[in-house]
Order: structure tokens, then C-alpha cells, then sequence
């Protein structure tokens, strides 16, 4: 049982180093090496290069497809190149495991030592997140040796060898055993080289753990799968392209694999070599083979997932990049221009409103309702990913935006449910009973309309920019619009006096619209208050001081 409990732990010490290396490299390099991957779409050749060298990086090809797809997703990359990057990828992967394959025993302490000494020296800088990676490197070869250790013992016992033994080299089954650990593992990485250490201490045999290798592939592939299922179609694609690769790549090694099992002993008699050698051959030929028909593929995965129809299209978020969580000031500008979206969203619904009100068009009110759908489910994607940022990763202007950003989607959010009330209160009250506004009442719901889009336009500008004028003037207009809304609600009243008959039917109705229109203008000009106070020029209270 301790044994196992070593092998155990040592498996959990090689994910997450494999994870400390991912995320520290994304922090320090993640603009520049999405910016590689951006600009390498010129051919599939040069694709294939920057996916090999980002993957070698971050060592994970699931990474990289998280990036790959959130760029073919926003339309900045076509789905062929894409493919072909993702072929790069894989190879960069397989390399990964050939360095560390080696006997790297004496650059662990000094990996983690340094790396430790580093980061906690000089944590907020890019150096102390070199020495985030340099740790997450030491703690790498420090799990496979504990690995090693471990599991040499294990060889020797009667109950381990019945269960290693059901493997006996049936290729589905022991493919899918090797997808299922990748899967569990989250690392295809941390599989190969765990699979090669059992291949050096005699715990499965060498055709075993050929099939576990592309096992190990396909959970890759599946993995990218999963971890791009939330984007849009377009992202999708790349991952379930790059799926096929591997699919096909492994039922045509599974039947040749007596022919390269001789070629692996010719190059290497090393059985822990031969199956590290497996690995980058495998991905190799897939690499050679495949970069000549990304564009079949292309189509083919755009067969099998075809775009959304434009409304589910607007629902879905198109800038919140998963990679981009390891890297804040990246992820945050993502939510910032979902959030710009809901913005979007609720110029329509303010304006389909006013039509309806002038109209009494029930077939608008309906679709207005409909978009604050939309604004919810785009506010608890911002939320979700906002959520998932380290807050600690943050200094203290990005913590500021990350705030102004939360609370900015709120008010969004809560003005979506104001405008879907006032339609509410539309249908009801007027809509249903063919009532209409007086001319002069229906003037002030208009000035009053025109005076919140300003406002909103205004807000956006200063949400996006944080210019501090612009702030002054948002909340000296709300000023205005509390005055004004109150002086509409006093000539409602003299009409009431006079006994005008449009405005005694649609009195109820005049009021809470010039009152929600007031609450929403408060929503919008929310945005002006984090950078006032930041800039000192916020006053505590609209009290005047007692004399």
C-alpha cells in the first residue's frame, strides 16, 4: 500500500510540475507567444514550426489548443493553418518528453532550489516567475525518480503482476487504458514518461506499452476535445481536426506495429528509449503525413460542426480565451470586451423599447425580452471567467480593473432586467389595450431616451478608456437627468390636472417608465465612481455642510 501511495504521489508531484511550468510560461511569455501563433499563419510550414516551438514551451499541447482555437473562434486564423499548427504541437510534445526521459536527477535540487530562492526574492517581477517555472521543471524530475523508486519494488509483487498482466497487448484495450490515464492525468505528458518507467523497472512489457503511447494520443486528442468545448463552433473544429489526426494516426500504427517495433530495437535496444523514441516517431509521421491535407480535414470538421444560427451565436462568448487565464492582463482585456458586448446587447434592447412604445408592436417587445437572455447568459460567462483568474497573479492596477470590470457587467446585467420589466409593463398596460401616450408625454419619454443612449455611449467610453473628464461629465449628466426626470413627473402631474385622457389611462405606465429610465441612467453612470474616488475628487456625501 505505501508503495502505491509513492507511485500515487508521484504521478500528482509530475502534474503539477507540468502545470507550474504551463501556467508560469504563459504569465511571462503568454503576449508574445500568442503573438507568434497569430503571425504564423502565412502557410502550413510555418504553422507547424510555431506550434512546435510554444508547445516545447508550455508544454502541454492542450494549451496551445486552447489558443488555437480561441483565435480560429474570433475568425483571426483559418482552420487549415490552425490544423497545421496543431500537428506542430504535438511533435513539440513529444519532445518535451525526450529531454526529460534523461537521467536529469542532479538538475533537480538545483532547479528547485534556485527556483525557489528566485520567486520568492523577486515574486512580482518576471524573474520570480522564471523561477515559478524553474521549480515547476525540478519538481518534474523529481516525480519521475520518485516514480522510478517506487514502482521498482512493485515489479516483484505477485498481486500487481495479475493486474498488469490483463494487458496484454490487445490493441483497444490497452489504447484505451493509455486514453483513459491521459484523461485522469490531464497531461499525455505525464502518461508517456509514466509508462516508460514502468517499461524500464519490467512492469508491462515493451508491446503494452506501445499500445499505452497511443493511448496516450488519443486521450491528447479528447482532452483538446474537452477543453474547447465551451467555445464557438469555428474553435471546436480545431480540436476535433486535430482528433481525426490522431484516430487515424493510431489505427494505421496499431497494424504496423510489429514492422516498427523492429526499427525502434534497431535504433535503440533501450526499452525505456524505445518508448519515448515511439512517441516522437508516432508524432513525427503523423506531422509528414497529415500537413498535406489539413484543408480535407478542414472540411471535414467544418461538416461536423456547423456554425450556430445567429441567435445562439449571440449568446455565446466570443473573446473569453481560456489560455488567457494564466496570463491576467491578457484575460482581463478579454472580459472587458465581452463586457463591451453586453453593452451592445443593451443598446438594442433600449432602442427595440422605444420603437415598441411608440409602435404598441408586441412581436418587438417579445424579441427585446428575449435579448436580456442573451445579457444574462454573457454576464455569468464574464463572471465565471473573471472568476477563474488568480487574484494573487494580480497587481494592484489590474486587481482595480478587475473590480471595475466585475461591478461594470453587474449594472449591464441589472439594466437588461429593467428593460425586460418596462416591455413587461408595456405589454400589460398598453400594448394589450391599444392605449396610447399624449403627444407631450410622449416627447418626454423620448428626450428622456435620447438623454440615457448618450449616457450609455459616454459610459462605454469611459468603462474602455477610464478617462477621468469623461468620468466628471457622466456624473454631472446624471445630476441633470435626476432634475429633468423630475420635472416630467411634475408636467405629467398638470396634465393629469387637466384632465387630458391619454395621460389619466397611461398614467401608471408614464411614471414607472420616466422612473426605470432614471434607474437605469444610475446603472450607467455606476462606471464613473471607482475613477473618481481613485483620482480623489469624489465627495463623501450630497449633504451640504451645517453652517
Amino acid at each position: 500500500m505505501q508503495t502505491l501511495i509513492s507511485i500515487l504521489a508521484g504521478v500528482a508531484l509530475l502534474v503539477w510540475g507540468t502545470h507550474i511550468v504551463r501556467s508560469g510560461v504563459l504569465r511571462v511569455f503568454g503576449g508574445n507567444l500568442r503573438k507568434v501563433l497569430a503571425d504564423s499563419v502565412a502557410n502550413r510550414f510555418h504553422a507547424f514550426l510555431a506550434g512546435l516551438g510554444v508547445t516545447a514551451l508550455v508544454q502541454s499541447s492542450s494549451a496551445t489548443a486552447l489558443i488555437v482555437s480561441s483565435f480560429a473562434g474570433q475568425n483571426l486564423m483559418a482552420l487549415a493553418p490552425a490544423l497545421a499548427l496543431m500537428l506542430g504541437a504535438d511533435v513539440g510534445t513529444s519532445l518535451v518528453v525526450q529531454l526529460f526521459s534523461f537521467d536529469l536527477s542532479w538538475l533537480s535540487p538545483l532547479a528547485i532550489g534556485g527556483g525557489v530562492i528566485l520567486h520568492l526574492s523577486r515574486k512580482a517581477t518576471r524573474a520570480g516567475q522564471i523561477g515559478r517555472i524553474a521549480i515547476g521543471v525540478g519538481l518534474i524530475i523529481l516525480a519521475l525518480q520518485m516514480i522510478l523508486q517506487a514502482a521498482r519494488p512493485m515489479t516483484q509483487g505477485a498481486g500487481v503482476k495479475v493486474i498488469f498482466a490483463t494487458l496484454t497487448g490487445d490493441p483497444m484495450f490497452d489504447m484505451l487504458i493509455g486514453a483513459l490515464f491521459t484523461m485522469l492525468a490531464w497531461s499525455s505528458l505525464a502518461v508517456v514518461l509514466l509508462t516508460a518507467a514502468f517499461v524500464a523497472t519490467g512492469l508491462v512489457g515493451l508491446k503494452v506499452a506501445l499500445f499505452l503511447v497511443l493511448g496516450a494520443n488519443l486521450g491528447s486528442g479528447l482532452l483538446g476535445v474537452l477543453a474547447t468545448s465551451g467555445t464557438s463552433p469555428a474553435g471546436r473544429r480545431v480540436a476535433i481536426g486535430n482528433l481525426v489526426f490522431k484516430v487515424v494516426g493510431c489505427a494505421i500504427v496499431a497494424l504496423l506495429l510489429g514492422r516498427i517495433e523492429a526499427g525502434l530495437a534497431w535504433l535503440d535496444p533501450d526499452p525505456q528509449r524505445m518508448v519515448v523514441n515511439f512517441h516522437t516517431a508516432f508524432n513525427v509521421m503523423l506531422a509528414v503525413v497529415f500537413i498535406f491535407f489539413t484543408e480535407p480535414v478542414a472540411r471535414l470538421a467544418a461538416r461536423l460542426i456547423p456554425d450556430d444560427s445567429e441567435k445562439t451565436a449571440a449568446m455565446r462568448p466570443k473573446n473569453l480565451d481560456p489560455a488567457a487565464l494564466e496570463t491576467p492582463a491578457l484575460a482581463l482585456a478579454n472580459a472587458a470586451r465581452e463586457a463591451l458586448r453586453i453593452g451592445d446587447i443593451v443598446q438594442k434592447m433600449l432602442e427595440g423599447m422605444l420603437l415598441a412604445v411608440r409602435t404598441n408592436d408586441g412581436k418587438l417587445a417579445r424579441e427585446v425580452k428575449r435579448m436580456d437572455d442573451a445579457v444574462d447568459d454573457l454576464y455569468t460567462s464574464i463572471k465565471f471567467y473573471l472568476t477563474q483568474i488568480s487574484r494573487e497573479a494580480l497587481d494592484e492596477r489590474e486587481s482595480r480593473r478587475w473590480a471595475e470590470i466585475m461591478s461594470f457587467t453587474i449594472n449591464l446585467e441589472h439594466v437588461g432586467d429593467i428593460v425586460e420589466h418596462i416591455v413587461d409593463d408595456l405589454e400589460g398596460k398598453k400594448i394589450s389595450k391599444g392605449r396610447s401616450f399624449s403627444e407631450a408625454g410622449m416627447k418626454e419619454i423620448e428626450e428622456l431616451h435620447a438623454r440615457l443612449m448618450a449616457t450609455l455611449h459616454l459610459a462605454l467610453n469611459v468603462f474602455l478608456n477610464g478617462d477621468l473628464k469623461s468620468a466628471q461629465t457622466l456624473i454631472a449628466q446624471k445630476a441633470e437627468f435626476r432634475d429633468l426626470e423630475r420635472a416630467y413627473a411634475g408636467t405629467h402631474f398638470d396634465r393629469l390636472s387637466w384632465q387630458t385622457p391619454e395621460s389619466i389611462e397611461t398614467s401608471s405606465l408614464h411614471l414607472d417608465i420616466i422612473n426605470e429610465f432614471k434607474r437605469i441612467n444610475s446603472h450607467f453612470c455606476a462606471i464613473a465612481y471607482p475613477i473618481l474616488e481613485e483620482a480623489g475628487v469624489l465627495a463623501r456625501t450630497r449633504l451640504r455642510d451645517s453652517a
